[in-house]
């Protein structure tokens, strides 16, 4: 590594905990290049078998009729995940946004949804109706009844609770990523094993799968476990870092054609909706997808016995030293494609450093200039803000501008940022 020196100026030690962090990952980042290897073949069966070819990168206008790269790109999804059909549309502007219309596309008045992993992360919890406010026309505004399986201690489904639960559930819902919460994700392995104690006890169910982080991270996805439907982002994984926006739902014929009247409108579902400029992007991304999601999952293993090996403080700047607390959660477990660091200290200051000198924001390709400053950032659904403690992350950073960061303050009281102006 140390030809990285004639462009940047990193430290020997850095350099050479790096290099035995990698060594000491090597089978790890075996067994992900074996499945990136064999999502990769999948995927391009699924385009060879689809027939896509360049008049499905174009894009329509108005109505969208006949838009056949619309229609080739569900066909490849739904085969590239083993699914009888999928709804895949740059409209969904979020994981959130597509499963919000797959429950309001399968739910319906007096219809019950049971949570199998917990409470579902905070976008969601408007749209179930758990904040209380009954003109929002959340789920349970329209009659829609919630229940929820709280996680065991170590963060892993309550089995023995699940046959219980789901009597008379029109929907049993599973979340596979961590979400904003420490828990491990769901293997595929716990997802049909889920899938399995549902069947018995509901036969009438639909399993409903959140898979955003999920996608190729194994060699199956959730339908190949007996679900009926997995939704996803094409900001995230499937989007392989390429696709602008978008979403999916996949699984289920019938289930798929529901959700797609809800995203549209009744009678026309799949049928309708312009693609603009947007089908050569979501294929591209798709197709690098499964060996995008493979690099982050190697890079997240490569970083935890790096920032292991450099938990103490590297420069006087920091008053005492920070303890530093790698959870096992998305990528260190390879189940979802995202990771979390929680950190404790008296003294807060650290944070915006430990950002800017260990490189998460010096050394990115884009904004690398921009400073990180202290954020209890929620997502705009999320009033009151989130718990600043508990099986929720405190707080986070957030880069801004330097010119930004001189007019900024942070109350902690208040747990929010204020104007210097």
């Amino acid at each position: 590594m140390t030809e990285l020196q004639d462009f940047f100026s990193i430290d020997q030690r850095l350099l050479e905990a790096a290099q035995q962090a990698e060594d000491a990952c090597k089978a790890d980042f075996e067994r992900i290049e074996k499945n990136a290897a064999y999502n990769s073949a999948k995927v391009l069966a699924a385009f060879q078998k689809s027939r896509v070819s360049e008049p499905c990168f174009y894009g329509t206008t108005g109505y969208g009729y006949g838009d056949q790269g619309r229609e080739v790109l569900d066909q490849v999804f739904a085969e590239a995940f083993g699914a009888e059909d999928a709804l895949v549309r740059h409209n969904f502007v979020s994981g959130t946004h597509a499963l919000t219309v797959a429950l309001f596309g399968v739910l319906r008045t007096g219809d019950k949804m049971v949570a199998l992993t917990g409470r579902p992360y905070d976008t969601l919890e408007g749209v179930i109706g758990l904040t209380g406010d009954a003109k929002s026309g959340s789920l349970q505004n329209f009659g829609v009844q919630y229940g929820e399986i709280p996680l065991l201690a170590d963060g892993t489904p309550d089995y023995d609770a699940v046959a219980d639960a789901v009597q008379g559930a029109r929907v049993a819902y599973i979340q596979r990523s961590r979400g904003y919460s420490l828990r491990p994700a769901l293997t595929i392995a716990q997802i049909r094993r889920l899938s399995e104690i549902v069947r018995r006890a509901n036969p009438d169910a639909v399993i409903m799968v959140d898979n955003c982080y999920g996608e190729f991270v194994e060699t199956q996805e959730p339908v190949q476990a007996d679900c009926d439907l997995m939704i996803g982002s094409m900001i995230k994984n499937v989007g392989g870092g390429i696709a602008r926006t978008g979403g999916y739902i996949a699984g289920r014929k019938d289930l798929v054609q529901q959700c797609a009247e809800r995203l549209t409108c009744i009678g026309m579902g799949k049928e309708v909706g312009c693609t603009l400029d947007m089908n050569r992007e979501m294929y591209l991304g798709f197709f690098h997808a499964p060996e995008t999601t493979a690099q982050a999952l190697k890079t997240a293993d490569l970083q935890q016995p790096c920032s292991a090996a450099l938990a103490s403080p590297a420069t006087p700047v920091w008053a005492r030293p920070v303890a530093t607390l790698w959870r096992r959660s998305g990528w260190a477990t390879r189940h979802a494609s995202r990771r979390s660091v929680r950190a404790f200290s008296r003294d807060r200051r650290w944070i915006p450093m430990w950002c800017r000198r260990r490189g998460t924001c010096r050394d990115i390709p884009a904004r690398s200039s921009w400073q990180p400053v202290r954020s209890p950032w929620a997502h705009p659904s999320s009033c009151p803000p989130m718990p600043p403690f508990g099986n929720r992350s405190p707080f986070g950073c957030r880069a801004v501008s330097p010119t930004t960061a001189a007019r900024l303050g942070f109350c902690w009281r208040r747990r929010s940022c204020w104007s210097r102006d």
